[in-house]
C-alpha cells in the first residue's frame, strides 16, 4: 500500500503548533485568544445545555486543549476536549458550532451515569496496554463496519517521520494512494479527550474514496 499521511485532516499531527509557536503573537495576545475560545466554547454549548463548565489544560505536544463539562438533567457530568486549532476553524466556518460541539455531548449522554475524561495513563507500560486493549480494537471495529462489507486494510505501521502510526486503507485501490495514517499519541489523545479517534480515520478514509471519484 502506499503510505502517505494525506488528508484533509493532515493539520490535526500538529493542532495547535502553528498558532501557539507564531512569532508575532505575544504572550498576552495569545492568552486573550485562549480566553476568547474559551467562552466562546460555554457560550455555544450553552445554546442546547444548561450547566456547562470549562477549563483550559496546556499539553505539552498541542498546547491549549479545551475542556467541557456539561450536567445532564440527572446531574450526570459528560466532558470532551477540543483543540484550540479546531475550535477557531469551527467558529470562523459559520457552519454552527454550536450544533457540532453538542453532537459530542449527544453522543456521550448515550451512556449511562456520565463520563467524565478517564485518567491519562501513569506509564509507558499503562499506555501501551490502553492502545493495545481499547483504541486498536475501537479503530479496527468501527472501520470494517463503516465500510462493510468491503475489504479494507487495518493496522499499524511505522513512519519515519511520525513513528508509530494506525493506518486505514482501501487494497482494491492500486492507483495513487490508498491509505491515511496518524501518530498514535494523536489517536491516544483523542480518546484521553473522550473522542472517538476513529473518527480521523474514517474521515480519511473517505477523503480517499473521494479523491478517486468513489463518492
Amino acid at each position: 500500500m502506499t503510505n502517505e499521511i494525506t488528508n484533509e485532516n493532515e493539520e490535526t499531527l500538529n493542532e495547535n503548533e502553528e498558532i501557539t509557536n507564531d512569532p508575532e503573537m505575544s504572550e498576552e495576545d495569545m492568552n486573550k485568544l485562549v480566553m476568547a475560545v474559551h467562552h466562546n466554547g460555554l457560550v455555544a454549548l450553552r445554546v442546547h445545555f444548561q450547566d456547562v463548565e470549562g477549563q483550559v489544560l496546556n499539553m505539552e505536544a498541542y498546547g491549549p486543549v479545551f475542556v467541557f463539562h456539561v450536567k445532564s438533567e440527572l446531574d450526570h457530568v459528560y466532558s470532551c476536549g477540543f483543540f484550540l486549532r479546531e475550535l477557531i476553524a469551527r467558529f470562523q466556518s459559520g457552519k454552527d458550532p454550536a450544533a457540532w460541539m453538542a453532537s459530542f455531548f449527544v453522543d456521550l449522554m448515550k451512556i449511562e451515569g456520565g463520563k467524565t475524561l478517564p485518567k491519562p495513563p501513569s506509564s509507558e507500560e499503562e499506555a501501551k496496554a490502553i492502545i493495545d486493549n481499547v483504541l486498536v480494537p475501537q479503530c479496527i471495529k468501527e472501520i470494517t463496519e463503516e465500510f462493510a462489507p468491503e475489504d479494507v486494510h487495518v493496522g499499524l505501521a511505522w513512519n519515519e517521520k511520525l513513528g508509530p502510526v494506525f493506518e486505514a486503507g482501501f487494497p482494491a485501490i492500486s492507483d495513487g494512494n490508498n491509505v491515511c495514517a496518524f501518530p498514535l499519541h494523536l489517536l491516544l489523545t483523542h480518546l484521553q479527550l473522550n473522542r472517538d479517534p476513529s473518527e480521523l480515520l474514517v474521515q480519511g478514509m473517505y477523503n480517499i474514496r473521494k479523491e478517486h471519484g468513489l463518492e
